[in-house]
């Protein structure tokens, strides 16, 4: 199919507790695309969620939970995202590779050049047209995580997600054209108006 024709991937991005789950949500109902999620869109995706995420399962090193990230993510883009788009459909995914520079890079403090080689790789290149940061502050998305069960990272310390909060901020900096900020503190559907204005502004709208 030519590139007139391929679809659109939006990517939600952000800390735990940031809103962006569902904002996901609603900007793929809103626009009738294809919703979707990092880790566990897939049957091996549900499998290296549970090594990533669950505090039961034993801790992975760093680099072996930047390497599980992207297992995960080249098989989520061959199994869900790269058919969806070469279909024509638009996809919004929870979570992208945004996301592994972010937690695994800045918070992990791994090192960003080949982490971002090992990451684009795994996804044969292929990059959000759009990612779209839902930020908020680190009391904010605590808060809201306070009434559920924490996964391993979220029980990470709060120098850990303040980290990983300046690695989206400086992504989202060193790269306008294809991410853009909205504030995720204001009520959830102040927060939907504005991603779908970014959204019609940068991308259109679904054929």
């Amino acid at each position: 199919m030519s590139q007139s024709g391929r679809g659109r991937l939006i990517a939600l991005e952000g800390i735990d507790g940031c809103g962006k789950s569902t904002q996901a949500r609603r900007l793929a109902e809103a626009l009738g695309a294809e919703l979707t999620h990092e880790p566990g869109a897939t049957e091996l995706g549900r499998a290296l969620r549970g090594l990533l995420l669950d505090p039961a399962a034993g801790a992975p090193v760093p680099r072996a939970e930047a390497l599980l990230m992207a297992a995960d993510r080249a098989q989520h883009v061959a199994e869900v995202v790269a058919p969806a788009l070469a279909a024509g459909r638009w996809v919004v995914t929870d979570r992208f590779t945004g996301s592994t520079l972010a937690y695994q890079g800045w918070g992990r403090a791994l090192p960003i050049t080949p982490l971002r080689s090992v990451a684009d790789w795994a996804v044969d290149g292929l990059a959000p047209d759009l990612s779209i940061l839902v930020d908020v502050p680190l009391d904010v998305a605590r808060q809201r995580l306070s009434s559920t069960a924490p996964d391993r990272l979220e029980r990470l310390g709060a120098d850990f997600h303040e980290r990983v909060r300046l690695g989206f901020v400086t992504l989202a900096q060193d790269d306008p054209t294809r991410w853009a900020v909205v504030d995720g503190t204001p009520r959830p559907e102040v927060v939907a108006d504005a991603i779908a204005e970014v959204v019609a502004d940068r991308l259109g709208e679904p054929a």
